[in-house]
């Protein structure tokens, strides 16, 4: 199988479109973000652009989350936005944000999951001096805090009970009091929240409020899992790459088909994050300007949460989906493992990993192109791997 070229400078994006002023706190749990717009150049641009700068895909499934971002964005409707871990909850909000007429106000986010029960209603609410223990000051609440602008509450599934009335409260008066104040603070903010739970199972269960979840549901916006969108991942594979190469200053020429083909087919019960953090391993363990398939190095594939239905892959375990690359690469080579052109190579990993996964997945040379048809059907342990390959 032929190898494709790769060049990391040729998908580089712009970005000097909008400049950025970004807060964060030190335990990553919030975050106030406010965009300015800058003359020239910016004001040619497509407002869309540069609110979907960073995500990255064009498949029919992502291409319809977008549409439903861009009618919702210039309202001020609640926005529920939901999905499995790692699918990018976070830039949808953020796109919804700066494709409205609030783009330019506080975009302020709180991972309702991240903080203590006891902090939360502080956090969100804000106090004042002597509320309680330790409240040696006044402080504003994050609603304050994003006043005129959006507030972004991430995990809203993991709201305590105790404060949903009054988060309904502030939902529908856009009016709140600090605690340890008797005097009522009026708001302009929108919300947007998201959650990977199931937060009508959680209705049922008596674990999240009926009326909450019909206010927060008012425009919902599902993302579809990476595994739904098998299409978007030699997109986000190149961009990742082109982001690492640069961060570490390595060059990344090749992308061995082989790899991409094997990503391709990958369930990725993590998302796009699982894809990130994969993608950043294998630029940190390329040789030679190739980028290795770190697939390989997992043992296993995680069990993703349900909702199943409309996935439509293969039944295969990843076992024999590593089989299965791996006996297509030694096929090209000519079965020839260790060289510069070998299998190991184009797999990225060392000949001997690669022997070793051979003789664990039970793979030696055939004697015949049947006695290869017949192995790639149903694996054969073999106990003279080594043996019989060339190296």
């Amino acid at each position: 199988m032929a190898t494709a070229a790769f060049t990391t400078s040729s998908t580089e994006r712009h970005h000097g479109h909008v400049q950025q002023q970004y807060t964060e706190s030190r335990d990553d749990r919030i975050e106030i973000d406010s965009a300015d717009e800058l003359g020239g150049e910016s004001d040619e641009r497509p407002r869309h652009e540069t609110a979907f700068s960073d995500i990255i895909g064009s498949s029919p499934a992502l291409k319809f989350v977008l549409a439903e971002v861009e009618r919702v964005a210039p309202t001020d409707s609640t926005v529920l936005v939901l999905g499995e871990t790692g699918t990018g909850k976070e830039l949808i909000a953020r796109a919804i944000h700066n494709l409205s007429a609030r783009r330019g106000r506080p975009f302020v986010k709180v991972n309702c999951a991240a903080i203590p029960f006891d902090l939360l209603e502080s956090e969100l609410f804000g106090h004042e001096k002597g509320a309680f223990t330790g409240a040696i000051a006044q402080k504003l609440g994050r609603f304050e805090m994003a006043d005129t602008g959006t507030l972004f509450l991430d995990e809203i599934g993991d709201l305590p009970l105790a404060l949903q009335p009054k988060l309904l409260r502030v939902l529908q008066e856009q009016e709140f009091e600090r605690l340890g104040s008797g005097r009522t603070h009026r708001i302009n903010v929108r919300l947007i929240a998201a959650t990977h739970r199931d937060l009508a199972d959680m209705v049922a269960r008596t674990e999240f409020r009926s009326d909450l979840y019909y206010r927060l549901n008012v425009f919902p916006i599902e993302l579809p899992p990476l595994r739904e969108r098998p299409d978007d991942i030699p997109q986000l594979t190149t961009h990742f790459v082109t982001g690492f190469a640069r961060r570490m200053r390595k060059s990344i020429r090749l992308i061995p088909p082989e790899t991409m083909a094997a990503f391709t087919s990958y369930s990725w019960p993590g998302n796009v994050r699982e894809l990130q953090n994969l993608i950043e391993r294998a630029v940190i363990r390329s040789n030679d300007g190739v980028l290795p398939n770190s697939l390989l190095g997992l043992e296993r594939t995680p069990a993703w949460p349900p909702k199943t239905a409309t996935f439509t892959g293969s039944s295969h375990t990843f076992s024999d989906s590593m089989r299965s690359l791996i006996l297509r690469t030694l096929e090209d080579t000519g079965w020839m493992v260790g060289g510069p052109e070998g299998a190991a190579a184009r797999l990225g990993l060392p000949r001997t990993s690669l022997l070793s996964k051979m003789k664990k997945l039970g793979i030696s040379r055939p004697k015949s192109r049947n006695a290869t048809d017949s192995m790639t059907a149903a694996p054969a342990a073999t106990s003279h791997t080594n043996s019989q390959l060339n190296t």
